[in-house]
């Protein structure tokens, strides 16, 4: 069997989640190398050639001697590379990698200090921990409104926008960050979640349990 030219390396986490569901998504054979962040594996040598941050995902496209990190760059060359989950026409395209933008600028870094400061620092700073329950509030009110018309953030076609949203916003549901109230936003949660791709890549390459 011939070696796929997609490799990507992941562990179980939101933004690990993106590039598998992008994956799945789009259809592509490629190979799942698993990186162990528990057991310091993305501190080694040898990913960190990958990616000198020591952060996943990272895809690596052995086809172009192209090495891709950062999550949000990987959605965008996976949609590059195929035509796919990003709209054609410049409206769409735009509303898409403007919310792609949205999320890894804000939801994204909100959502990761918020899970650090209620669930994993050492001490419980309370004015930390309320400053980021107010910050992602905020983050989902405004992805509420955004979908109060449309079905996904780039109006009428799910796009990479909606997977990158999807990753942070099923860790949250799993550790009980609550959402529901805002209903077009949980609505939207649903429906992205019913496609068998998102299924398969929160998966991948294990299931995420919580905190």
């Amino acid at each position: 069997m011939t070696e796929p030219a997609l490799h990507l390396y992941t562990d179980s986490s939101p933004n690990g989640y993106k590039a598998t569901i992008a994956l799945e998504e789009l259809g592509l054979p490629y190979q799942l190398h698993s990186v162990r962040i528990d057991q310091g594996q993305h501190r080694q040598p040898e990913f960190l050639a990958l990616n000198p941050h020591g952060r996943i995902p990272v895809l690596e496209d052995r086809a172009h001697s192209r090495v891709v990190f950062e999550s949000a760059a990987i959605l965008l060359y996976l949609a590059e590379q195929t035509g796919q989950l990003l709209p054609r026409e410049p409206a769409g395209r735009w509303d898409a990698i403007v919310w792609l933008m949205f999320h890894a600028a804000s939801v994204g870094p909100i959502l990761g200090q918020r899970v650090h400061f209620e669930h994993f620092a050492d001490e419980r700073y309370l004015p930390a921990v309320q400053r980021y329950q107010r910050l992602s509030d905020d983050a989902f009110s405004v992805l509420d409104a955004r979908l109060a018309d449309r079905p996904y953030l780039a109006g009428s076609d799910y796009s990479i926008a909606d997977i990158a949203h999807f990753g942070w916003l099923h860790i949250a549901e799993i550790i009980a960050i609550d959402f529901r109230h805002h209903q077009h936003l949980w609505r939207w949660y649903q429906r992205v979640g019913e496609r068998p791709a998102v299924q398969r890549g929160v998966l991948l390459p294990e299931p995420a349990t919580g905190p």
